[in-house]
């Protein structure tokens, strides 16, 4: 790892539009000066069949694996359906923890966030997406629930514009930061 870190921001929305890849857009212009954010989608990702989880995996099951793999640490931005993570993201974790205890989630610092047009912000998507990535082996960075409500009216353009949701969300990112340089200072000694 370098002092610039790699960061993957993966969108729990398939949606064209969809707020979860508008939020890490704006993110990944908010964090340009100090780390480097790559934004995955997950339309070329299939579902979760270890059927085809051997020596090959279905193109966008692998490249997702090897995104992870190749970050510092992973953004998971997911909307919020039927009060949980949306199908998309969870299946992205199952095929980052994949195989068992080899997975590109073990390890690895995440932080999680998710957004609403709603007053909630998706908040209660979080505890079990937060449980699966957990149970993934990832470590998940211990922050206030990153939560945006109203997202629409913070989002736009590919910005922000709502200046405390950015201090919130690069709070976030700084503590993800964190983890990744204290994982990294042991190698460094």
């Amino acid at each position: 790892m370098t002092d610039r870190p790699k960061l993957l921001g993966i969108s729990g929305s398939l949606r064209s539009g969809a707020y979860s890849t508008a939020v890490l857009e704006a993110l990944k212009a908010a964090l340009a000066p100090t780390a480097d954010l790559t934004v995955l989608t997950l339309n070329d990702v299939p579902l979760y069949n270890q059927d085809e989880d051997g020596a090959t995996q279905p193109a966008g099951a692998a490249a997702l694996r090897a995104a992870i793999a190749a970050a510092d640490g992973v953004i998971f931005a997911s909307p919020e359906y039927n009060y949980g993570p949306s199908g998309a993201m969870k299946n992205a974790v199952d095929w980052g923890s994949r195989p068992y205890a080899k997975g590109s989630l073990l390890g690895k610092p995440v932080l999680v966030l998710t957004s609403s047009p709603g007053s909630t912000g998706g908040i209660r998507a979080q505890a079990q997406l937060r449980e699966s990535l957990s149970a993934a082996g990832a470590r998940v960075v211990a922050y206030p629930h990153l939560a945006i409500p109203n997202v629409g009216d913070k989002v736009k353009d590919g910005a922000f514009t709502d200046e405390k949701t950015v201090k919130f969300l690069t709070g976030g990112v700084d503590a993800l930061v964190k983890e990744i340089h204290l994982l990294a200072a042991p190698a460094k000694g």
